[in-house]
């Protein structure tokens, strides 16, 4: 597990920077490796916020909070997240197994976003592989607001085929389904 801790407003503690530390290894029990930790500790006036950002194989989580203490905000941030992945776990066993089928991995190619002039053609300017995990669509929703991201590109557990659910202006959700010919 990797912890990298950031210091914002604050005098860099070893003795916070490994509190949190100790901490996080709690999450351990549940995920598995490879995990990705990053908490930022910062003051603001008179409010101490522990910020984590954890991404263990392909499962992102988010968690903020906020006290008087800077202690009891790592607590409860961890509590937070600890919280999530449970949560995320609990939902995972209920759901039928798949039979074992692994996840697909694509390439997304992103073009660049600047003005489409006449004379102008667009570039990939990054290239991004993701994995694209077997799962249903009330997963990928889960997964996607547990990620706090706005799409998410999945294979569909019942049909086998890549699919994109998108979150809509409206707070609704959308899918995209390839067309079967």
């Amino acid at each position: 597990m990797q912890v990298s801790v950031t210091f914002r407003k604050i005098d860099a503690s070893d003795t916070l920077r490994n509190y949190a530390q100790e901490k996080l290894y709690r999450i351990r029990k549940y995920v598995e490796d490879p995990i990705e930790a990053h908490v930022v500790l910062s003051v603001e006036k008179f409010r101490h916020i522990a910020e984590v950002s954890i991404n263990a194989n392909g499962l992102r989580i988010n968690g903020q909070e906020e006290t008087g203490d800077m202690y009891s905000a790592i607590d409860m941030v961890v509590d937070k997240v600890e919280a999530q992945i449970k949560k995320y776990r609990e939902k995972l066993k209920k759901r039928k197994s798949d039979g074992g089928t692994k996840p697909l991995v694509m390439k997304m190619d992103i073009l660049a976003g600047e003005s489409f002039e006449e004379d102008r053609v667009p570039e990939v300017i990054k290239t991004k592989q993701i994995n694209a995990k077997p799962m249903d669509i009330d997963e990928a929703v889960m997964q996607m607001d547990l990620a706090n991201s706005e799409f998410l590109v999945f294979t569909n557990a019942r049909t086998r085929n890549i699919n994109v659910i998108y979150r809509r202006k409206d707070g609704n959700y959308g899918l995209i389904e390839p067309e079967n010919r």
